[in-house]
């Protein structure tokens, strides 16, 4: 979500800190379809992966193929990114390693909210040319599963390519990997994770990081309901209403605080999944990211609202959650091989470098 947008004085007296709030929230509702994907979208059944589209990604005119979701430029990167990626070797990386630096390529991309938003009912939304702190992790995930299991081959047969591919990401971005409606994506990002990490995509690290319990209850969406067109049907409210329901019935989660990050840092690997815990009431998560190490120092490489492409933060981690107010901590998680894959040491990761 916010980044720098979020930042304030710390500490703002009275009337000062409750409107500081309200620019926060109206922040929020704002960025949530970029990096918490509230799509605007319509509650319809299971979508098949290469069914024509209505409305072409970027809008009439656009370069789209045929009979997809996808844009010619979208195939270009891809193809571009999976022979770069078979080059440099990546297919032998630990999987984090992998990750991370096919995210470096990233910087520079164009950040864009609400690309998830797509006019119609709803179904999966390709996108490599614009991106937010949420589909840049996804979009990274699914490239590099692509990438390590198909590999340059299945570049050869155009559909089957964005087909896989597409696998790969309804496979992390909805509930078990089904797309079936609006309410089946994984809107929360602390949802996103223990899903992922049920499924064995990711493996979550907080909690053996010194993470601590935070038992405030998750309900944003539900308590902003006239900012999402999709829940003023009924049917999706309830859904995500129950969703929140069932979350918060979990228990707590489990978020490292912001003055405990530099101390948990050593343990943070090269390529691993950030997550900045929200300030906002009812929120989890205002924003996302990889962790790269730089110069002997965590880093975060992600898409901000603010400087409007993916970026290597200035600031080393722990300095930067610090320096914004409507973000106090972090959770982590580590991606994993695809299963069944194999792969070089998936859960082992990358420390420190310098």
């Amino acid at each position: 979500m916010g980044t720098q947008a979020w930042t304030t004085e710390r500490g703002a007296p009275g009337s000062m800190a409750a409107a500081w709030r309200r620019v926060w929230v109206l922040l929020a509702l704002a960025a949530l379809g970029g990096c918490t994907q509230k799509e605007e979208a319509e509650d319809v059944g299971a979508a098949s992966f290469l069914e024509p589209d209505s409305a072409a990604p970027g809008g009439e005119g656009v370069d789209s193929i045929a009979g997809s979701h996808w844009t010619e430029e979208d195939w270009d990167i891809l193809q571009e990114k999976v022979r770069w990626a078979v080059s440099e070797g990546l297919d032998g990386l630990p999987v984090g390693e992998a990750l991370a630096r096919l995210g470096e390529t990233f910087v520079g991309t164009t950040y864009t909210p609400g690309t998830l938003e797509a006019p119609g009912p709803e179904h999966l939304v390709v996108n490599l040319r614009e991106l937010d702190c949420v589909t840049f992790i996804e979009s990274m995930l699914a490239l590099t599963w692509l990438i390590r299991n198909e590999g340059e081959a299945i570049l050869a047969d155009r559909d089957a390519a964005m087909r896989r591919y597409e696998e790969y990401l309804t496979a992390i971005r909805y509930r078990d990997g089904a797309l079936n409606g609006y309410p089946s994506r994984l809107h929360y990002f602390t949802e996103w994770l223990s899903n992922n990490d049920d499924m064995g995509l990711v493996q979550l690290r907080t909690r053996e990081l010194g993470g601590v319990a935070d038992a405030e209850p998750i309900a944003f969406m539900t308590e902003h309901r006239d900012a999402y067109r999709q829940l003023a049907e009924d049917e999706n409210f309830r859904d995500v209403a129950r969703t929140e329901e069932r979350l918060n019935a979990a228990g707590p989660r489990y978020y490292i605080p912001e003055e405990k990050i530099r101390e948990a840092e050593s343990d943070i690997a090269h390529g691993d999944i950030i997550a900045a815990t929200s300030t906002l009431p009812g929120l989890d998560v205002a924003h996302t990211g990889i962790a790269l190490w730089k110069d002997g120092r965590l880093h975060l490489l992600h898409a901000p609202l603010v400087g409007k492409n993916v970026e290597i933060s200035e600031l080393p981690l722990s300095e930067r959650i610090l320096e914004i107010t409507a973000q106090d901590g972090i959770m982590v998680a580590r991606a994993q091989e695809w299963p069944g894959s194999g792969g070089p040491a998936a859960r082992d990761g990358v420390g420190p470098r310098n």
